[in-house]
């Protein structure tokens, strides 16, 4: 049996951000939390671990343009909007098999804006709070 032990590459990604392919995007990433907490009782050693809430976050790391074609097609604010965003790793034709996880119910925190002495673009990374992340969507 052979194992394939390519890892993927940026240019394996795609990224559609409210049913768009967003070409201009730079990063993105994701988060999956859940509040545990040790349980004591008699002793000094956990009897259990108790679990609480799960939380989800992350950041969009775009293009100006493509801040901008998000903000117009939320109808003015991308902080009004909220959208599901499909991350896809893998490249078939280099034998790669499809991994895709839904972001569902995106919403953006807050729109950071800067440019500096020299630069040939504006990156803006967008922090991002969700409903739900499915791994290995279908």
């Amino acid at each position: 049996m052979q194992f394939n032990t390519r890892e993927y590459e940026w240019s394996d990604t795609s990224v559609v951000v409210a049913g768009r392919m967003v070409t201009g995007m730079r990063g993105v990433s994701y988060t999956s939390s859940q509040e545990k907490e040790a349980l004591y009782g008699k002793g000094n050693k956990p009897h259990s671990i108790q679990r609480g809430n799960k939380s989800y976050a992350g950041s969009i790391r775009l293009l100006q343009s493509e801040l901008e074609a998000l903000e117009k097609a939320a109808g003015g604010d991308i902080l009004d909007a909220q959208f599901n965003v499909v991350v896809s790793y893998g490249n078939p034709s280099k034998g790669d098999s499809i991994s895709t996880d839904l972001l569902k119910g995106c919403e953006v925190t807050e729109v950071p804006k800067g440019l500096n002495q020299n630069d040939k673009f504006m990156e803006i990374e967008l922090p991002v709070v969700m409903l739900d992340v499915i791994r290995d969507y279908k």
